[in-house]
């Protein structure tokens, strides 16, 4: 069967409201479109059917204190706890790094894909990874390569909603999201980490920053180990030392080097009809970009293609970056930076 007919069945029993049959079809889809290599789809399609599953049996009316009130009460909660959960179709081929950082990624990935081997051979297997560095040098964009190489689900965790002023409330939001997605088999991607792990005697926090950082410390020496945890912070000195040894891989994305912003410069053009009129105008912006984030950097880019675009919208054989724009931008994002 096609994925069309399997759509057309899933629409005509879930017209004829036939759950049995709808929730065959719909896991055979599922096992389709992993052999077919859509694997994204899949994982969406699975995490649609848990969450469906999940909130039939808290539907209808709930008795206050039953099991069924706690599951509907235990998914509102956790939802709020959730920016979004996604997949990824990012791989290596779009961050820009050094080979060093490459290479150590790549070994987590493969740890990953055979721990049926490490497994039999009970060895420990990486799955808590730290990405530290300025803003905009690619922690995020790190985060969705390992999710689209894994071929794994992303919780992007909400710190907004799971710190809390209550007394021990923190410490609680973090427990829950941690045990749902222990049962899911998904990354859990906790961005701004410094606001959760902080050294315990960082501030006058009469011991409710102490309380979390254990929390933490005992969630990960019990995660599943085919679960994973990825955090980021701008702030590594602020982390807790215990916290910091219980990574099994911390990686420094910092600014990039001539080489790293020439490789940057080459893939997002790339993507367009634009390209540099010499080599001479490229080697400046290479210079000028010295110092600046990749994410400010391809910004730039991007925002000079548009500008060119504009200035001369006629169709052409070849399109040319305007540099006098470019350079303007680059120079404000520098006067930015250094205010």
């Amino acid at each position: 069967m096609s994925q069309f007919d399997y759509i057309k069945e899933i629409a005509k029993y879930g017209l004829e409201n036939d759950q049995e049959q709808l929730l065959e079809v719909l896991n055979k889809l599922i096992e389709h479109s992993r052999q077919t290599k859509k694997t994204n789809f899949a994982l969406q399609l699975q995490s649609i059917l848990k969450e469906g599953l999940r909130s039939q049996q808290s539907k209808g009316l709930t008795k206050v204190g039953s099991k069924k009130y706690f599951l509907r009460e235990d998914d509102r909660e956790i939802n709020e706890l959730i920016i979004e959960k996604l997949t990824s179709d990012y791989t290596f081929e779009n961050l820009v790094c050094s080979e060093e950082i490459h290479e150590e990624l790549r070994y987590f990935v493969k740890e990953h894909q055979g721990i049926d081997i490490l497994k039999k051979f009970d060895l420990p297997v990486s799955n808590r990874i730290l990405f530290y560095g300025p803003s905009g040098c690619g922690k995020t964009l790190a985060s969705y390569v390992l999710a689209g190489e894994l071929d794994k689900m992303m919780y992007v965790i909400n710190l907004g909603a799971i710190v809390s002023s209550k007394l021990g409330e923190t410490s609680k939001n973090l427990a829950k999201i941690f045990r749902r997605a222990s049962g899911e088999d998904c990354i859990i991607f906790l961005d701004e980490f410094d606001s959760l792990g902080k050294v315990r005697d960082y501030s006058q926090d009469h011991g409710e920053m102490k309380r979390v950082v254990n929390t933490i410390l005992q969630l990960f020496d019990y995660l599943p180990q085919d679960s994973i945890v990825i955090a980021a912070t701008n702030q590594l000195q602020m982390l807790d030392d215990a916290l910091l040894r219980r990574f099994d891989l911390k990686v420094n994305l910092d600014l990039p080097n001539k080489q790293q912003l020439s490789e940057l410069i080459d893939k997002t053009i790339s993507k367009t009809p634009f390209k540099f009129k010499t080599k001479k105008e490229l080697n400046e912006i290479i210079k000028l970009s010295d110092g600046l984030s990749y994410y400010l950097v391809q910004k730039a880019i991007l925002t000079a293609i548009k500008r060119t675009l504009f200035d001369s919208p006629t169709k052409k054989e070849e399109y040319y970056i305007n540099t006098g724009i470019l350079k303007t931008l680059l120079l404000k994002e520098k006067e930015a930076e250094t205010k």
